[in-house]
């Protein structure tokens, strides 16, 4: 099996990570305790959180009182979430960079293992899982949060229809394979690879993540922050395209704004919960 690069990864990801810290984390935090609340997450338990980013996972599960380590591939997004984690007093939370592929971590460690729009975004999603798996102790928990498919997701809609709007030519996007953010999209597929992965009593929960945008600019800003995918997938627009789409964004906005201040778009998230076998 050839061995990934990891540096144009890490690289991507570090250069976000100002803005996701910024625009991202803070639409995320409900969802992570929402996750951890449904996983049963109690004071006092070890936790693990592969691909922290800058904490939407972990700072839940840090103020739920467990002992949190947080790993991601980014030395960029580790620091700001260290930094968070000191400006917020969680002295129960460390974080370290890692291949969330390679864990350096013992085998049967956590009690309960997550991932928050992470493991999805992997090249190889089969690999993350088993790693987290692997670190869990034997009737421990691992939690999985993914997105829906595009379809059932307001902002990739939104984006893609403007997009085509302004360049009529533009692709959609493929199907098969689909875009990593969508990998693990559907939820008898995400339960599949869990059960794979070694785990038991799986069950795939399905909430509604609602995110506010006043202006194009806010969702494109949003979007280009949230992993680097959809910065690749409007690399060859031209200024005056660009342009164009936020335009096509705002009418959009304002439409389903119509009186309120700012559009509420919504998404299907999948929270994939099992056991570890014994």
């Amino acid at each position: 099996m050839p061995i990934l690069d990891l540096d144009p990864i890490r690289d991507a990801w570090s250069s976000l990570a100002a803005g996701y810290d910024r625009i991202v984390t803070p639409t995320h935090l409900w969802l992570g305790h929402e996750a951890l609340r449904r996983a049963g997450l109690a004071p006092g338990m070890s936790f693990l959180d592969v691909a922290c980013g800058t904490g939407a996972l972990s700072l839940p599960a840090a103020r739920l009182g467990a002992r949190v380590t947080a790993i991601d591939v980014s030395p960029a997004m580790v620091e700001r979430l260290k930094a968070r984690a000191r400006q917020e007093g969680y002295e129960n939370l460390t974080a370290r960079v890692m291949n969330g592929c390679a864990l350096q971590l013992d085998d049967d460690t956590f009690d309960m293992t997550g991932s928050q729009y992470g493991v999805m975004l992997f090249p190889d999603p089969i690999a993350g899982l088993a790693e987290m798996v692997r670190v869990t102790r034997p009737g421990g928990t691992v939690v999985v949060i993914t997105l829906g498919l595009p379809e059932e997701v307001d902002v990739i809609r939104f984006m893609m229809d403007a997009i085509q709007a302004a360049v009529p030519a533009f692709p959609d996007l493929p199907r098969d394979p689909p875009p990593l953010p969508f990998q693990l999209a559907r939820p008898n597929k995400l339960r599949h690879r869990l059960i794979t992965a070694g785990l038991r009593d799986v069950r795939v929960e399905r909430v509604t993540e609602r995110l506010g945008f006043a202006t194009g600019q806010a969702l494109w800003d949003w979007l280009m922050s949230s992993n680097p995918i959809p910065g690749q997938l409007v690399a060859d627009l031209s200024q005056q395209q660009q342009a164009r789409v936020l335009e096509e964004l705002d009418a959009r906005l304002r439409e389903r704004a119509g009186r309120d201040a700012s559009a509420v778009l919504t998404g299907r998230v999948n929270i994939g919960i099992g056991t570890k076998r014994g």
